[in-house]
């Protein structure tokens, strides 16, 4: 049956380009030493073709810049400014391997200072796109939700269940899916127009993202789409809230996220009256009996 359904992908085209690092690694046993030299390079630190022109790439590495030339035809590319397109786009599709440079393998004795700098001005990046009306609407919504539904895949995942644990406390609907072994179908179907969904789409994207939104948007549900800033402007979503995730090191830089998480769901509790309150102090109550500190 697999070979079946590969047999037919192949019958309609639809068979997956191989990514820029995954030529790499296919051509490299074939490579003479030069081009050799600099595809293992760039397997260690691919977002350097990305950043460098080909006279800088060859000096990075050592080697010609015919060299750079051959090995990326060797790779299938017309030319070197193909090559540095693909690996730009792979780059901002999300692997953290991208992020990583010969320099930032080096410590950094000021680690410290550059990361929390960094971290202070992605906070005023994301919070100079996001306005006092949009955060008071996405909250009354939540409040005024039948049902809230939180949905992350990947590293969206731990972000959209911390949505739920919070919000849990002033509210008594609100589910983090999909769960193990279940399916969105399976979750979708149960959507309502009185329902709000909270969606994380953070690099890396499932490939299913956008149609996970268009099937949601079909029932009527209001959504409020958190990404990080590369993801294309979602129009047809109720709020597109875009966190400015960049970062002096290799990895995605989360806080910005975790911010406007942590903006809604002081908001939500804050505003929830005395149903919210209610709940809190029940909840309370039964720690006490169950001495859960």
């Amino acid at each position: 049956m697999a070979q079946d359904n590969l047999e037919i992908a192949r019958d309609l085209g639809v068979q997956r380009e191989k990514s820029f690092l995954a030529r790499i690694r296919e051509a490299l046993p074939g490579m003479h030493r030069a081009e050799r030299k600099l595809g293992e390079m760039l397997c260690d630190f691919p977002g350097e073709l990305a950043s460098y022109s080909a006279a800088e790439l060859a000096a990075l590495s050592g080697v010609s810049t015919a060299t750079v030339s051959r090995f990326v035809r060797r790779l299938g590319y017309a030319s070197y400014e193909e090559a540095r397109v693909k690996a730009r786009e792979e780059r901002e599709i999300g692997s953290r391997l991208y992020l990583v440079t010969p320099e930032s393998s080096e410590p950094d004795r000021r680690f410290l200072d550059v990361h929390f700098e960094h971290y202070a001005r992605s906070l005023e990046n994301t919070a100079s796109a996001i306005d006092d009306e949009t955060i008071d609407a996405i909250v009354e919504a939540i409040l005024a939700a039948r049902r809230v539904w939180t949905i992350g895949f990947r590293a969206s995942h731990s972000f959209a269940t911390y949505m739920r644990w919070q919000l849990l406390q002033v509210m008594e609907f609100v589910d983090a899916i999909p769960g193990g072994g279940q399916t969105m179908g399976e979750h979708i179907v149960s959507f309502a127009d009185a329902d709000v969904a909270i969606v994380y789409g953070l690099r890396r994207r499932v490939a299913e993202t956008d149609a996970i939104l268009d099937e949601i948007a079909r029932k009527g549900t209001k959504i409020v789409y958190i990404t990080d800033e590369g993801a294309p402007l979602r129009a047809d979503v109720t709020w597109h809230l875009r966190c400015s995730t960049s970062s002096p090191g290799p990895l995605f830089n989360h806080v910005p996220v975790m911010a406007v998480s942590h903006l809604l769901i002081d908001q939500v509790i804050s505003r929830a009256a005395a149903r919210g309150r209610l709940r809190l102090r029940e909840i309370e109550t039964i720690h006490d009996a169950l001495n859960e500190v």
